[in-house]
Parts: C-alpha cells; structure tokens; sequence
C-alpha cells in the first residue's frame, strides 16, 4: 500500500498512518490526548511517542483532564521514575497545566476546530516539498492557547496536531489515503 513518504515499516507507525493521522478527529477526550502527546513529541520522533501512549495512558490517568489538572507535585515526580513514558518534567507539568487550562474552555473541540473554520483543510500535496511545518492557523491556535495558559504548544506543534487531528488533510496525493480523506 503506497504510503506518506514519513511512514516508515514499522507495523505500529504503519497502522497510526492507515487508521488515526488525518482522519477528522472531534471527540474532546482524544483531541486532549493528542494535544498533549503532540507536546511530549517536541524535540522528538513521533514513533517514539507512539510506542509510550499506552503506558501514558495508564500514568496520566487515561488523559483524564480532571484527574490530570489535580496531579500533584509528588505524583508528577514519579512519574519521572518511569522509564515507560518520556521522563521530561517541564513536559510532565504542561501535561498539568494544560489540563487546567482545557477545563476553562468553554467547548474544546469547537474552540480548536474553529481555526479551520469547522471543516477540515484538503491539501493537495504532491511530495514533501510542498509540506509546512506551521502554518497562518497553526500560528493563531498557538497564540490563542498560549493566551488561554497552555505551555508547549508552539506553532510546529499546533500544525502536526492539526495534522494528526484532521484538521488539515496533508496526505500526500501518491498516498492510499489521501483519496478517502481528501474525497
């Protein structure tokens, strides 16, 4: 099956490009979780993360934003311990003040999805050339998130969110999955 040019052969990468990356995403929990692991992501590759969400679900209470807004300091601090996730404190404690900050959204998903006016953007990208690394709406999310007290969420990261989400559709068009998405 012809592929993004990022995926690799790996069966786990494979499957998050066949069945999760770029498909509308709405659900206010699973954008919560992809937020936040799009932040634990920076300076790293994805695949590394990939291979931790499920033991990050299992350490931050299942992407709980209630749960995850009370994490206290000692709580935050073994997880450091935990050769499972990525041991980065200032990521650990964006995990919680992100979550505090989601809580005062007052609809997430709309909120998040309003910087693409609702509907998903179909690129037409015939190779990697043509793909940004952030755009005019991931830099508005990013300021917009920052003013509402979020922390790791520059605008590379909004972008590759938005990706990821379904946000903007930017697979590529040699891709078996950029008919169905981009339809």
């Amino acid at each position: 099956m012809p592929r993004c040019f990022w995926c690799s052969d790996d069966p786990l990468y494979q499957a998050y490009h066949d069945q999760e990356w770029g498909v509308p995403l709405r659900d206010p929990g699973r954008l919560f979780e992809l937020l936040l692991l799009e932040g634990f992501q920076a300076g790293l590759s994805w695949i590394t993360v990939l291979r931790k969400r499920e033991r990050y679900r299992q350490v931050l209470f299942g992407f709980d934003p209630v749960r995850l807004a009370r994490m206290t300091d000692e709580e935050i601090e073994a997880r450091m311990q935990d050769p499972g996730i990525i041991r980065n404190l200032l990521k650990l404690k964006a995990a919680r003040r992100n979550a505090q900050a989601w809580l005062e959204l007052p609809d997430p998903a709309a909120f998040l999805w309003s910087f693409v006016g609702g509907q998903p953007i179909i690129n037409h990208h015939a190779g990697r050339e043509t793909i940004a690394t952030e755009t005019e709406e991931a830099r508005a999310m990013s300021k917009a998130l920052k003013k509402a007290g979020f922390t790791f969420v520059g605008p590379t990261i909004c972008y590759a969110f938005m990706q990821a989400s379904g946000m903007v559709m930017d697979h590529t068009t040699d891709c078996d999955r950029y008919a169905p998405l981009a339809g």
